[in-house]
Order: structure tokens, then C-alpha cells, then sequence
């Protein structure tokens, strides 16, 4: 009689977490029957799996993303960024003949900064709507507003392009591609529909054959599987022509009043040593949440603006009054209803399932203006759509002086400083 085990008995055999069961079901490593909502999993099956996983650990196989084998080595240390000062050139950039296309775009943070930084715009494309509002109303290149695994949504994309820049090269495809899809099941990473987005980023890199590559992405993405995600980031370019280096980068080091890290893979395929810029402020010296939106506390409601104060009900008030700078309103919720402190720059800003950062003097949560100033957007860029829509976008987009430090050290790599 061949005994059979349910996932959380599998999971304790194999002392592993009924999470990784899952997903080793789910891939078909382990051989299970189906029945109703319920998988079981007969001794023979977990026997074979765990000679196939001890088979392949020994002889170093790696596998892509769609579990094809690759041989490679296990270990990954990722090479040593290399880093330029580029705060001579911070004041007033001169203007670059470099231009840039912006993928997965959201309202622009990204294309702002690189457009601070001197570059030209030639075109963005999210499947947001709302984002394509705000973007249509504050950039002069165009916006295409459809889903980037479309044939007809690329080929749009690839003759706007084609017709903006009339004749000269693309410097740069930039992209903050979601990183959700990268999993691992024994010892390979899984074919997860969501990394789609992925490939199409390298698909449409390859398809323009820019100069540079700039890649943006959450700080946790560089921990994934032990680093292999990232190491299959730098060999998936490295395999279409592309030395790729990256490195987490602080966006209040770059006169951003909030202390956001993201990783920035930076490449190119010319033979050119790929540059990270040089932090500019000291911790010490870091803009604080009070200097950038004091002025904002006793301005009335205005919509056109984008400062619409949220009112809350008494015992809600007074919660948040009462709720220590840097702590959450809710257990569990790290990442949300959290008190930015005053007199540092600003926790992470993000708009997470309605929760939002609350306002350390006042009895509410921040408005959209507010959030948009500690993401470092200049007043004069106004978001579109409902205000819950502002505050998705206005939470997910790249701070634009991030962006704008990241564009000059890129001009740097090209010898266009």
C-alpha cells in the first residue's frame, strides 16, 4: 500500500513551509492527485522529487524562467557598482541630445527625473488610465495607454517611437517592471504568467536596441531566491548584449525628502563603463518631512491642486493624533496608516489598499499634495483621475529627483556631461 500525505504533511517531511508545497504542486515537480480543493501526495512521489532535487544540487543545474535547464554556478556576487559625483552638474543640467522611452510608466516619476536631468522624452506606456491622464497633461511626448503584451498595443508603441525621434538614435529604454512573478519551486525558477511583463521589457529592448538600459525595481528584489532573481535579470540582458551593473539607491540621498530605496540595474551594449551616482546629502543633511510640507497645513482645500484633506471621525482623529511618529494605526500593517516623522525625511510613501501615511501634526491622513511633494514632484505637476487614483499613482511612481540622479549618471557613461 503506497501511503498518501496531504500539503502540510509533505511540507513537515520535507521541512519546508506548506507555501513551497504549493508551489512544487503547482509547477508539477512533485507528482499529486486533485481531489475536490485537496492535493495528496503518495510516499513514492516525495521519494522521487527528493532524489530528482538531491540529483540536480549536485550537479549545479540551474533553470530559466520557464524551467529549462541551464548549467551555471550557484553562487552569485553581484559586481561592484561604480560610482560619479554628479553633483557639480545638479543645479542646471545642460541640455542632452540623449533621449528615453519610459515603460511601465504610471504617471512619470521616472520620465520627470530624466527629463530634469536633460534628456529628451519620446514616449511612455502603462495600461493605467489614470496615469495616462496625468501624463498627457504634464509631458509634451506622447503616452500609449494599453496592455505592453498586446501586438497591436507594441506595434503602436514601436512607430510612435519610430516617427518621434525622425531619424536619430534611442539612448535610453527605462522600466520599473513588476517583480512578482519570480518563484522558486524545488530548485528552479517557476513559469509564472506574471513574468511576462519581464520578457516583454527585454523583448522591446531588443526590438529598439537602445544605447543604455535603465531597470527600476523594489529594494527586496535583490533577496529573491537567494539573489538568483537578479542574477537572471544581468544574464537575460548580458545574453541580448547588455553589461549590466546595479546597486539600491536611497532617493533621499538626492534631496528627496523621504528615505526610499530602490535597486537600478544600469546597462549598456556599447562598451561603455555603466555609472550609479554618488549619494549628495548626508544623512544629517537629509530634507525633512516639516521643511516640505509645513506651508501645506493651513492651506485650504484645493482640488485643482491636488489638496483635498481628508476628514475622519472623531475617535479616528484622535487616534492619529495620539499614534507615535513612525508607527502604524494597525497591527500588520507596516507598510501603511504609518505617522511620517517631522523632523526626519519621510518614511516610505505608498498608497497600500487605501492606507496611507499619516500627517505628523495634523488629525488626518496626507493629502495627495502633500505625498506628491515628499516624492519629490514640483508643484506644478498635477495629477488626474479620482483622488484615490492620485494617490495609487502618485504611491508607485520613482521620486523624479531619483530619477533626475540617475539620468545624469547615465549621461556620465556616455560622455554627455
Amino acid at each position: 500500500m503506497n501511503t498518501s500525505y496531504n500539503i502540510q504533511e509533505v511540507a513537515e517531511i520535507l521541512n519546508t513551509t506548506q507555501k513551497a508545497i504549493r508551489k512544487i504542486v503547482a509547477s508539477k515537480e512533485i507528482e499529486s492527485v486533485k481531489i475536490g480543493n485537496k492535493y495528496t501526495i503518495t510516499k513514492k512521489a516525495i521519494e522521487e522529487y527528493q532524489k530528482r532535487t538531491r540529483i540536480n544540487l549536485s550537479e549545479n543545474i540551474q533553470y530559466n524562467l520557464f524551467g529549462d535547464p541551464e548549467v551555471s554556478n550557484i553562487g552569485y556576487t553581484p559586481k561592484k557598482p561604480n560610482i560619479i559625483d554628479v553633483s557639480k552638474h545638479w543645479d542646471n543640467p545642460t541640455k542632452s541630445k540623449m533621449t528615453f522611452v519610459d515603460l511601465f510608466c504610471g504617471a512619470g516619476g521616472l520620465s520627470k527625473g530624466l527629463e530634469m536631468s536633460g534628456m529628451e522624452g519620446i514616449c511612455g506606456l502603462d495600461w493605467f488610465e489614470e496615469a495616462c491622464m496625468t501624463y498627457n497633461r504634464n509631458f509634451n511626448h506622447p503616452f500609449i495607454n494599453g496592455d505592453i503584451k498586446s501586438k497591436d498595443t507594441k506595434q503602436l508603441f514601436y512607430d510612435t517611437v519610430t516617427k518621434q525621434l525622425a531619424g536619430r538614435e534611442l539612448s535610453v529604454v527605462a522600466g520599473g517592471f513588476p517583480c512578482q512573478g519570480f518563484s522558486m519551486a524545488g530548485n528552479r525558477i517557476v513559469d509564472d504568467p506574471r513574468n511576462s511583463l519581464y520578457l516583454e521589457l527585454i523583448e522591446i529592448v531588443k526590438q529598439l536596441q537602445p544605447k543604455f538600459v535603465i531597470c527600476e525595481n523594489v529594494k527586496g528584489l535583490r533577496s529573491m531566491l537567494n539573489g538568483l532573481v537578479e542574477k537572471k535579470i544581468i544574464d537575460d540582458f548580458k545574453a541580448i548584449g547588455y553589461e549590466m551593473n546595479v546597486m539600491t539607491l536611497c532617493a533621499a540621498d538626492y534631496y528627496t525628502p523621504q528615505k526610499r530605496e530602490r535597486v537600478i540595474f544600469i546597462g549598456n551594449r556599447i562598451g561603455l563603463k555603466n555609472y550609479h551616482p554618488l549619494p549628495i546629502l548626508k544623512p544629517s543633511e537629509y530634507i525633512t518631512t516639516g521643511k516640505a510640507i509645513a506651508d501645506l497645513m493651513d492651506m485650504p482645500e484645493n482640488k485643482e491642486f491636488n489638496h483635498v484633506p481628508t476628514k475622519h471621525r472623531p475617535d479616528m482623529a484622535q487616534r492619529m493624533l495620539e499614534l507615535p511618529e513612525g508607527q502604524s494605526l494597525y497591527k500588520g500593517y507596516s507598510d501603511a496608516w504609518k505617522k511620517c516623522p517631522w523632523d526626519e525625511a519621510s518614511c516610505t510613501i505608498k498608497e497600500n489598499h487605501g492606507g496611507v501615511n499619516i500627517h505628523p501634526r495634523l488629525p488626518r491622513v496626507l493629502t495627495a499634495r502633500e505625498m506628491a511633494r515628499l516624492q519629490s514632484f514640483p508643484d506644478d505637476f498635477i495629477f488626474e483621475g479620482a483622488k484615490n487614483k492620485q494617490l495609487v499613482q502618485i504611491g508607485n511612481a520613482v521620486p523624479p529627483l531619483l530619477g533626475k540622479a540617475i539620468g545624469l549618471s547615465v549621461r556620465y557613461s556616455s560622455n554627455d556631461l
